[in-house]
């Protein structure tokens, strides 16, 4: 049975890609950890996962889930206020259309780096 599914394995190079793909949102903008686990090809959870164990180098405050809520929002606000993105009315996270990075221009900004992984991992 072949399944269409996102991968689930929290392998080395899975882990990595993820992390560079959340060092390119850019300051001032989030994404939802689907939309960075649909550039990887893995699952919103994976990312989660992957982001609480090896993402205190990168830039995790700017990950939020699809409604823009945020599950660590007390830790991520002086980083949000710093990059100027705005708690909306209901203090759990910001409001993805006026803060949701561009889908595309992620998935651009990540090419070349997603690349140059994927050259070093070729026997």
């Amino acid at each position: 049975m072949t399944s269409d599914a996102p991968r689930t394995r929290m392998d080395d190079l899975t882990v990595e890609r993820v992390l560079r793909v959340v060092e390119a949102i850019p300051p001032g903008q989030v994404a939802a950890y689907g939309e960075v686990g649909s550039i990887v090809g893995v699952g919103p959870r994976l990312v989660g996962r992957i982001l609480r164990i090896w993402g205190g180098g990168v830039p995790w405050w700017r990950v939020t889930n699809s409604d823009g809520d945020h599950p660590l929002l007390a830790r991520a606000l002086p980083r949000w206020e710093a990059e100027g993105i705005v708690v909306k009315p209901n203090g759990r996270g910001c409001r993805m259309a006026q803060f949701g990075t561009d889908l595309e221009q992620l998935r651009e900004r990540s090419r070349a780096t997603l690349a140059e992984l994927e050259e070093t991992q070729e026997p």
